[in-house]
């Protein structure tokens, strides 16, 4: 093992531990939750879409707050209480089944609910890595996990797809159940850490000599304050004020702006198709839902490919380069994915499927990297609150709009037009500043004592050379967990 390897860190091997778990469990009720309404509950199309829109309606609703509450947060606390309400409100699926009792209205209920759950857990997770590995370390990171979470996409949806085919739908939902409390359990080997302070002391004033006049005559130094000694903290920005700097950090910096777009789109696209599939394979193909598991497994075939593909495309065109040409090269297997039917006609809308997946592996490991690297570390929740907020909104209006196109039109007009968002979702990267883009962005720089906000150090990330060098260093010896990072998800995080 290489003296700098991120698994000589034993808060990364626990993170990345609880990860698999959790990602386990997400991706068996990815499959099982909407095979349940579905299957067991008779659900048609639009109760279908809602059912997903309520999943990720929390992103819009507290999303944006969540980042300021997190900054504010230990954040191993907030990991493992959301995972243990994930945990038993899942549990309470099977349970009401099994007692005759599991109404469409419970599933909305838990759907809202475990949003809200993943809300607090996802934005923790994208703000504990690098303080855990270092800013120099996060592709690194970002690729390990991003790959992790794509076995867990390949594996989860499988063995969804096969514990819905052999115990029923409510059933498999105890496998969900069960990886939540293991990740809860596991995360609480992690290393407590204070909570970011809401304000920080003034510094020391420090003596600044009076110029005396000559004619005076000096009988001893004579010195005065720059400022009065203050023993209080000072008030920090409010709530308002939080948000406010995370969204003018993301939305005022064109490459920020540009990723966060790009991402959006194909949210906003994967989530239209998403929404109806299980309609389509079981009520109009006829198909077990073993395949369904199948087809979403292939998508996390592609996004561990991509994963795995990022670090040396990236060390040979730079970063920006290779998110814009992948997005380019990929960007025509949007119309197949609508293709699918019965049959051969499987084939390309599977291979489609597998080229805007190995995309997301590579947006999720390149583009998370290049956004936390342009974030300073005060900033980093609120920054990643912003991008959940925006993204995950995506997955909300795509469900939406997926359901009541489903409703009016059809199933297959969903689909076209996912198709349609997916095939043009590269083009706010490639049109941005990104797509010229060789060198590395430069490293967040470090937290300037006294500060109370994040707005300077944002200023010096923006004017820090482009050819910054990248320092490699070894893992710290007791890395603190409880400062600032992130993970990857599907479709983009």
């Amino acid at each position: 093992m290489r003296p700098d390897s991120l698994w000589r860190i034993p808060d990364f091997r626990t993170l990345f531990a609880a990860t698999a778990l959790t990602q386990l469990g997400t991706n068996v009720g990815y499959v099982a939750v909407p095979l349940v309404a579905v299957s067991a509950l008779d659900a048609g199309p639009g109760q279908a879409g809602l059912l997903a829109t309520l999943s990720t309606l929390a992103f819009l609703l507290i999303g944006l707050p969540a980042g300021a509450w997190v900054d504010r947060m230990r954040h191993r606390r907030v990991l493992i209480v959301a995972d243990l309400a994930k945990a038993l409100l899942y549990a309470s699926v099977p349970l009401a089944w099994w007692l005759g009792g599991l109404t469409l209205g419970q599933l909305y209920a838990v759907a809202l609910l475990t949003g809200a759950a993943t809300v607090f857990f996802d934005v923790g997770s994208q703000s504990v890595l690098p303080g855990l590995v270092g800013r120099e370390h996060l592709v690194d990171a970002n690729a390990a996990v991003v790959g992790l979470m794509a076995v867990g996409n390949v594996a989860g949806r499988g063995a969804g797809g096969m514990l819905v085919q052999l115990l029923g739908a409510p059933s498999a939902i105890v496998a969900t159940a069960l990886s939540h409390l293991g990740s809860a359990l596991r995360l609480t080997a992690l290393r407590p850490a204070p909570a970011t302070p809401t304000a920080k002391p003034l510094p020391t004033p420090v003596p600044v000599p009076v110029p005396v006049p000559v004619s005076a005559p000096v009988s001893a130094p004579v010195s005065a304050p720059v400022s009065a000694p203050v023993s209080a903290p000072i008030a920090g920005p409010g709530l308002g004020p939080r948000i406010a700097e995370g969204l003018r950090h993301v939305l005022g910096n064109p490459r920020l702006r540009a990723l966060a777009a790009t991402a959006a789109l194909n949210n906003l696209g994967s989530q239209l198709v998403n929404t109806l599939l299980p309609v389509l394979f079981v009520r109009e193909l006829h198909l077990p839902a073993a395949a369904l598991g199948l087809f979403w497994a292939v998508g996390g075939v592609g996004i561990l490919l991509g994963s795995r593909c990022a670090r040396p495309l990236s060390a040979r065109l730079g970063d920006g380069r290779t998110l814009a040409l992948a997005g380019l090269c990929t960007a025509p297997a949007g119309l197949l994915v609508p293709l699918i039917a019965g049959g051969p006609w499987l084939l390309p809308a599977g291979a489609g499927w597998l080229l805007l997946s190995f995309k997301t592996g590579m947006d999720n490991v390149l583009g998370v990297s290049l956004r936390q690297r342009m974030t300073p570390d005060p900033l980093l929740g609120r920054m990643n609150a912003t991008f959940r907020f925006l993204l995950t909104g995506a997955l909300a209006v795509g469900s939406a709009l997926s359901g009541l196109l489903g409703e009016l039109l059809g199933v297959r007009a969903a689909l076209w037009l996912g198709g349609a968002v997916l095939a043009t979702a590269f083009l706010p990267v490639h049109l941005s500043p990104l797509r010229s883009r060789r060198a590395a962005v430069p490293t967040g720089a470090p937290v300037t004592p006294g500060a109370t906000s994040g707005a300077a150090q944002a200023t010096a990330l923006a004017a820090a050379p482009a050819t910054a060098p990248v320092r490699r260093r070894g893992p710290a010896a007791s890395p603190a967990p409880g400062s600032d990072a992130d993970g990857g998800c599907a479709p983009a995080c």
